[in-house]
């Protein structure tokens, strides 16, 4: 589990075939002193597996569904990477709980100025959109924000000029292509509200007393 507070930035110095997927090289911009062979780091929002570690770099492979899922697929000797290394019980959760398990891929359309701020805008697959809802968390690139608006197609979020110079997103340029994760809140209440109505039907006992209205009035949606 992460956070979405990016610790530092990290450079793909090399990129190798392991199997069926490949294995990236990443350079560190901070130690890695605390870092072991099986730790997790998210890469710009994708969970991976150090599986060698030497001073500020680190090796991790990448599989096939990793790299036709998200944007690493089409990363290049070179590029620039949010890194962020697994979550402690005993740190404080700053941004919001973020499984690194990437939805899904969106494009920025637009950016513009806002005092000090940048708005952003992504598109996103309508199968995803249905789980961000204005003011709820979203993992972009691994970098956990918060949504200003969005529709069936499209989102927009803020960020700070912190945000900007300590992340890649300072780097995206209109038609770059970004990693989303939604917040799973959304997707395990859906998942619960589909597999309670197809156990009350298999089983004849009629719908449940947990429905959408039921959640909403408690708060949940």
């Amino acid at each position: 589990m992460f956070t979405g507070i990016v610790e530092g930035l990290g450079r793909i110095t090399g990129i190798g075939f392991a199997e069926q997927g490949k294995r990236f090289t990443i350079e560190a911009d901070f130690t890695l002193d605390e870092v072991r062979i099986g730790n997790s780091i998210a890469v710009s929002g994708a969970c991976l597996t150090a599986v060698e570690i030497k001073a500020d770099r680190f090796k991790a492979d990448v599989s096939p569904e990793t790299l036709a899922k998200t944007t690493l697929g089409g990363r290049k000797i070179g590029d620039r990477v949010n890194l962020e290394r697994a979550l402690r019980f005993s740190d404080r959760l700053d941004g919001h709980l973020v499984s690194g398990h990437v939805d899904g891929v969106g494009r920025m359309i637009r950016s513009n100025r806002s005092g000090s701020a940048i708005h952003i805008s992504v598109t996103v697959p309508e199968l995803l959109s249905r789980y961000i809802i204005t003011k709820g968390s979203i993992a972009l690139d691994g970098v956990s924000l918060t949504v200003n608006q969005c529709d069936k197609h499209h989102f927009e979020v803020s960020i700070i000029p912190h945000t900007a110079k300590e992340t890649t997103i300072g780097f995206l340029k209109n038609g770059d292509l970004v990693n989303i994760e939604t917040d799973m809140i959304g997707n395990y209440v859906e998942r619960f509200i589909t597999h309670t109505d197809q156990t009350s039907d298999e089983q004849g006992s009629g719908p449940s007393s947990i429905d959408k209205k039921f959640l909403a009035k408690s708060g949940f949606l």
